[in-house]
């Protein structure tokens, strides 16, 4: 007897299965169709972005300058007193020698003033002399004083002695002996008080004539002085050198501490360069740098770091090292290359502007096909002008989008056109 073949489950399920396989895929594409929709994306044109690789390769730990030859000392040329520019003795660029003329002034004013202080002064120097001269006077009558007293005493006492042997014969009266003896007193009283004058004298003198002699030297200096305020009216050059930015026309009117120019001494150059502010904390003093230019490359060292930061960098200065090279003149722009640390073997991505943006936080990686690229955290190392250090987040082979990600913020997916 023949028994009915059974059906596998397959078959006599396969409607349901074809059923379900179509409302699975269904909700994929649904799903996929609304992840599509949900995910923030902006179309953009292929050739308004640049993309580049990621590839191993030697890290340049560098940083960019771009800076200017400046002198190493320099002088301010001010102007000492003010007035009218009566002669113009040197122009700007031009080498002068120490105390070269530079521009004469005139002002009738300051001339004025200065002979009217030039006379009090000379008037309170009268005076002081004529103090001290009458010091040396009374000294000097004092002293004849006293020496006419001496020789009254001496003659009065020779009188005395030569009749004292007369009157004790009776030749000589008393009278006249009492006469000389009284005499010879007063003498010798005259002689006391013009003794003691001269001691109370001496000891005025004393005191009073380094005072004397201290006021009469400040006077001196003043007068110096203000003579040599005439000869402000001449700025002349402190040292040899290069004048720069000297500015001056004649008949023009400068006031008093009005900044006419500098002055470029003959001490060498150095080299003031602009730094990135994100290199702030690595960069130190004594490190190397480099510059091209007058027919090779030359080797400065960083000798000074101003931390102020302006408008997203701050300033280095840099001398020679060895030699410097000839030719070179203050205010030449000069580009070079500050090195920071040793090169390494590092995964690499070109510099770009999606830095700004991004702060190299993310980045947009492209998909195999490249017709889109999506958003993706990053963690970057050191950076120098063209070379970003990649420390996470991109591997070799990989390429980004690496123009600026201005008004980038709110997508997570940017399409290719």
């Amino acid at each position: 007897m023949d028994e009915p073949l059974g059906q596998s489950w397959h078959r006599r399920h396969r409607r349901c299965i074809l059923v379900a396989s179509g409302v699975a895929a269904l909700m994929v594409m649904l799903a996929f169709g609304m992840r599509q929709v949900a995910t923030p994306s902006l179309v953009v044109a292929a050739d308004a972005i640049v993309i580049a690789r990621v590839e191993r390769g030697i890290f340049h730990d560098t940083t960019s300058l771009l800076g200017r030859v400046e002198p190493r000392d320099t002088i301010y040329l001010d102007a000492a007193e003010g007035g009218r520019v009566r002669q113009v003795l040197a122009r700007s660029g031009d080498r002068v020698a120490a105390g070269q003329p530079l521009v004469e002034f005139t002002n009738t004013t300051l001339e004025l003033d200065i002979l009217s202080q030039e006379a009090r002064l000379i008037e309170s120097i009268t005076q002081l002399q004529g103090y001290q001269q009458q010091l040396e006077q009374d000294r000097s009558d004092n002293a004849q004083a006293l020496a006419l007293t001496r020789y009254d005493r001496t003659r009065v006492d020779r009188d005395l002695r030569r009749v004292l042997p007369l009157a004790a014969r009776g030749f000589v009266a008393t009278k006249t002996i009492d006469s000389l003896r009284d005499e010879l007193r007063a003498v010798e009283d005259r002689r006391a008080i013009q003794e003691a004058r001269g001691r109370r004298q001496a000891r005025l003198s004393a005191l009073q004539q380094p005072q004397i002699d201290t006021q009469l030297a400040t006077l001196g200096k003043s007068l110096a002085i203000t003579r040599a305020k005439l000869d402000d009216l001449t700025v002349r050059a402190p040292a040899a050198g290069r004048l720069t930015a000297f500015e001056v026309e004649l008949g023009e009117n400068r006031n008093r501490g009005d900044r006419l120019g500098e002055l470029a001494l003959d001490t060498g150059f150095r080299v003031v360069a602009r730094v990135d502010e994100y290199y702030l904390g690595r960069v130190r003093v004594g490190q190397r740098a480099q510059i091209d230019g007058h027919g090779g490359r030359m080797a400065l060292i960083v000798t000074r770091i101003d931390p102020q930061v302006t408008d997203g960098s701050f300033s280095v200065e840099l001398d020679f090292a060895g030699h410097e090279p000839a030719g070179l003149v203050a205010g030449e722009a000069v580009r070079g290359r500050l090195s920071l640390g040793a090169d390494r073997p590092a995964i690499l991505l070109p510099a770009g502007a999606f830095l700004e943006a991004s702060g190299g936080q993310w980045g947009f990686v492209l998909g195999g096909d490249g017709g889109r690229a999506e958003r993706r955290p990053i963690r970057i190392g050191r950076r120098n002008a063209e070379q970003v250090e990649i420390l996470a987040g991109l591997a070799p082979g990989e390429r980004v989008i690496t123009s600026s990600y201005d008004g980038w913020d709110a997508y997570l997916r940017i399409n290719i056109r």
